[in-house]
C-alpha cells in the first residue's frame, strides 16, 4: 500500500483517475503527431517517404525519452508551467482557427515550404533532409506537449513520469486503438483540443499562484478539489459525447472524411 501511495499520491483513486486522463490525452496527441508526420513527408518519393517516416518515428521516441529523463528537473522551473499553459492555449486556438478556415475555404494542407526551418535548410541539404529536420522539430514540439499535459494534471513527480511514459507507449500501441475510435467518432479530435485548452488555462493560472500564494484564489486553483474537477471533466467530456452519439447520433458519427486518422494509421503501422 505504501508503494501505491508513493506512485499514485495520497489519494489512490484520484491518482488512477489522473492516469486514465493521461492515457486519453497522450494517445490523442500521438494520433495528431502521427498525422502531422504523414502530411510532412507526403510530397517525397515513396522510398524517401518511408525513410523519412522511420526517422520521424525514431525521433518521436527519442524526444519523449529525453523528456521522461528531464521531467523531474522541468517541473522545478516555475515559469515553465505558465509558459507551457500559453503554449497549450496556442495549440487549441490554432486548431480551431484552422478548423474554421477549412469550413470557409475547404481542406487545408500543411505547407512545409512556408516553414523557416525548411526554407533555411532545403538549399543546404536538399528536400529529403530538410523534411527530416522539420519532422524532428515537430517531434520535439509534441514531446514537450507530452510533459505539459502531464504537469497540468498533477505536480506528483511519479504521475508525471507515468504520463510521459504513456506518451512513449501511446506512439507505439495505444494510439492505434484511438485511430479506430476517431474514425468512428470524428468529433473526438475537437474534444481533445477543448481539453488541451482547459489544461492550458490551468497551467497559465500558476502565474497567479506563484506571485500570490496566500490568496484564497490561489488555494482554490491549487486545491485537490480543483484537480479532481479537472480530472472528472476530462473523462466526462470524452465519454458523454460518445454515449450520446451512440444513443442519439449527436454529435453525428463520421461527419467528415477521416483523412487525419487514415494518415495516422499509416504512420503507426510502421512504428
Amino acid at each position: 500500500m505504501d508503494f501505491l501511495h508513493t506512485i499514485l499520491g495520497d489519494d489512490i483513486q484520484a491518482g488512477l483517475l489522473i492516469i486514465l486522463n493521461l492515457i486519453v490525452i497522450e494517445s490523442l496527441l500521438s494520433v495528431d503527431n502521427a498525422a502531422v508526420l504523414a502530411t510532412m513527408v507526403m510530397d517525397l518519393p515513396k522510398n524517401q517517404r518511408d525513410k523519412a517516416l522511420k526517422y520521424g518515428i525514431i525521433g518521436a521516441y527519442v524526444f519523449r525519452g529525453i523528456c521522461l529523463l528531464l521531467a523531474a528537473w522541468l517541473v522545478t522551473i516555475w515559469w515553465l508551467k505558465p509558459l507551457g499553459g500559453l503554449y497549450l492555449l496556442y495549440l487549441a486556438f490554432d486548431y480551431f482557427r484552422k478548423k474554421n478556415a477549412k469550413k470557409e475555404e475547404g481542406e487545408e494542407e500543411i505547407d512545409k515550404s512556408k516553414s523557416w526551418i525548411y526554407k533555411s535548410t532545403v538549399g543546404l541539404v536538399g528536400t529529403f533532409w530538410a523534411t527530416v529536420a522539420l519532422v524532428e522539430v515537430m517531434d520535439l514540439a509534441f514531446s514537450i506537449d507530452n510533459v505539459f499535459a502531464a504537469v497540468a494534471f498533477t505536480d506528483h513527480i511519479w504521475l508525471i513520469y507515468i504520463g510521459v511514459f504513456i506518451g512513449i507507449l501511446a506512439m507505439r500501441f495505444v494510439a492505434q486503438a484511438f485511430v479506430k475510435l476517431m474514425e468512428k467518432f470524428t468529433f473526438l479530435e475537437t474534444v481533445a483540443f477543448v481539453v488541451i485548452g482547459v489544461l492550458g488555462v490551468k497551467l497559465t493560472s500558476s502565474l497567479f499562484t506563484h506571485f500570490y500564494p496566500a490568496s484564497p484564489v490561489s488555494h482554490l486553483i491549487e486545491g485537490e478539489k480543483t484537480d479532481l474537477f479537472v480530472s472528472i471533466f476530462t473523462v466526462a467530456v470524452f465519454i458523454i459525447p460518445v454515449i450520446t452519439s451512440i444513443l442519439f447520433n449527436y454529435p453525428k458519427k463520421n461527419i467528415m472524411e477521416a483523412t487525419l486518422t487514415a494518415q495516422a494509421e499509416e504512420v503507426l503501422d510502421k512504428a
